[in-house]
């Protein structure tokens, strides 16, 4: 039997849930509470990638090398990849605010043993790969305004990760934040 307009319709009520789990709200989306800001930008720049290349290789008399096409398809693929496993090794744990859930476990091995913040740094991968892929100036800049803004965000989330795990400094103090030796995305 159908559900009743009055009642909430099942799939609803969970992604209701799992969004107030993970801390959204309304007065987060106008004040930034949990980060929700540098959520929004980082969605807006990911959409950006798939935005066609501007200006095209050939409008500047260009070739585009087909190794640098494989590259970029590969680094695009390796990031999905490394994003996946991410995911799964983070678990419940897993939100997409800087802000981290309350009781979340600190998760410091499989990705999160190579780098802190390995869903970050699949995302500036699969960046790079689409800047190679399609040999574009705009998605050259994407891959640095996402850099930015990513490592800003994990700035901020590493503030809430010290206050609520006492074993924190140790981890960012031996493990790169999101590429190793590259000072705005490794503060360690």
């Amino acid at each position: 039997m159908p559900n009743s307009p009055s009642e909430p319709h099942p799939a609803g009520a969970g992604l209701a849930a799992l969004l107030s789990r993970w801390g959204f709200s309304a007065a987060g989306w106008r004040d930034n509470r949990h980060g929700e800001w540098w959520l929004a930008v980082q969605l807006l720049l990911l959409l950006a990638l798939l935005l066609p290349p501007v200006p095209q290789p050939i409008a500047l008399g260009l070739a585009w090398p087909l190794v640098l096409r494989c590259i970029g398809g590969a680094l695009v693929l390796l990031a999905l990849a490394l994003a996946v496993q991410s995911l799964l090794r983070l678990g419940p744990s897993l939100s997409p605010l800087p802000e981290p859930m309350p009781g979340a476990a600190l998760v410091t091995e499989g990705a999160y043993g190579r780098c802190r913040h390995p869903l970050y740094q699949a995302i500036l991968i699969g960046a790079l790969g689409m800047a190679l892929l399609l040999g574009s100036l705009l998605h050259l800049a994407l891959l640095l305004a996402l850099a930015a803004v990513l490592g800003g965000k994990a700035r901020r989330e590493e503030r809430a990760l010290c206050r609520d795990h006492p074993d924190y400094p140790a981890y960012r103090a031996s493990t790169a934040a999101i590429v190793p030796h590259l000072p705005w995305l490794d503060w360690r």
